[in-house]
This record gives structure tokens, sequence and C-alpha cells, in this order.
């Protein structure tokens, strides 16, 4: 089966609906898959539940499906970047499932693995806890928390082959290999493309068997969430 489209539109093509589950990977602006992004914005298609790790920043990222209202519900951790996210929850036109990020974490790796729940400590006797199911074990008390899953999931990656291979490089890593993993369809943009073998086994981090398509990018821009710099010495 040919995975490599030729696009980020074609690579998305006869995949998105009003109303799905995308999951998007990155953290903050490293590892996202802004070409995607670009192309589920300029599909239209809207009442979008997304899960990822935050929301990008306004204009960046996921902060473009914000600005277009495409997006009903965000499933995160951090969102503290994004103004018109705090605008629109304010305001009531944006749902939020909070999650520590590590819970968040778990939940992908979990759906992805099989695994439809877990109890974890984090969150007990918080309002993260309100309506889940409790438990003790061994005298300590657990939350249990849900595996996720999703309709998509799009990623970024450092290297991929044709048979969808992927490598991820340092930070840019993250929720990227978890949701991967964790969704029907898996779509990744890849900044260097190699063919089928080129790849040592030994380096490959999510095997092809979970990428169905895949997009090169060879530019993809390199967004700075907030630059910090030293002043010069005098």
């Amino acid at each position: 089966m040919k995975k490599v489209h030729q696009d980020a539109t074609s690579a998305l093509a006869g995949v998105l609906r009003d109303g799905m589950t995308i999951m998007a990977g990155g953290f903050g602006l490293c590892g996202i898959p802004d070409a995607l992004i670009a192309a589920i914005r300029e599909s239209g298609v809207k009442g979008l539940t997304v899960i990822s790790n935050n929301a990008g920043v306004d204009g960046i990222g996921l902060g473009v499906l914000l600005e277009t209202r495409q997006v009903k519900k965000m499933v995160s951790s951090y969102v503290g970047e994004n103004k018109l996210f705090a605008q629109q929850y304010l305001a009531g036109e944006l749902e939020i499932e909070f999650n520590p990020q590590g819970t968040l974490a778990e939940r992908i790796r979990a759906g992805g693995a099989g695994i439809p729940a877990f109890f974890t400590k984090t969150g007990y006797g918080t309002a993260i806890a309100e309506g889940k199911e409790t438990r003790e074990f061994g005298g300590e008390h657990y939350v249990m928390e849900k595996g996720l899953w999703a309709d998509l999931s799009v990623v970024h990656a450092w290297k991929g082959d044709t048979e969808g291979n992927l490598v991820y490089r340092k930070t840019a890593r993250n929720f990227n290999p978890m949701m991967a993993t964790a969704a029907t369809m898996t779509v990744a943009q890849v900044e260097n493309l190699v063919p089928a073998g080129e790849i040592d086994p030994d380096h490959i981090i999510t095997p092809g068997i979970f990428v169905k398509r895949i997009v090169h990018v060879p530019n993809a821009a390199k967004h700075i969430e907030q630059r910090t710099v030293r002043k010069r010495a005098a």
C-alpha cells in the first residue's frame, strides 16, 4: 500500500469529518505537525474534539483551529500560552477536560496498548477525581482514569521511510510516539523521507504498522514559544 502522499491535504483526504476526535502531537510548539494542522484548518471541518498536551499559541499550531472555531472540546494538560483559548473557555464557547500531564500521557499510552482503564494516585482528593471511581490498594488511594483513543492522530517525525517507520529527534519526540499508536488512522509529517530499509531497525521508534499515511515536509518551521536571550555584554 502506498503510504506517501504529495501534500498534507491529500494525506488527509477522505479522513476528516465534522465531530471527530483528533490527537495532535507536540509539546508547546516543539514537534507539532503544523502542515497537517493547516490542512485540517483549510478543510473546514468543525465540532472537533482535540487531544493534545496544549493548544499551541495564538496564531500558531492548534491556535489556528481556535481562530476558526473548529474545536468544540480540548483534552489537555496545559493551555496557559493561548489567550484565545482562555477567552473562548471563559465565554462558554469551548469545553475543556484538564488532565495532569503524566495522567494524559498514560491515558494515551494505555489507549494505544488496548488498556481501557488504569489507577493512579495523581489527583486523588482533588477536583480531578470528581465523578471517577476510586479504590484503595495497599493502604493508598487511587483514581481510575480511562485510556484515550482517537479517530485520527497527526504526528511529526524527524525521519521516516516509505513504509511509515518513524524516528523522532530529541524533545520533539514528546507525545508523538504515544499518539501514533492510539488512533484508527495515523498520519505523519516527516522532515526527512528515506527509502524503506534505510533506517536501522534499532533506531525506529514508531513501527510503520501504526502509520497509514505520510507527507514529506522538508522545511518544517521551528517556532520558538518564548524567546529568552541573555543581554549583550557592555
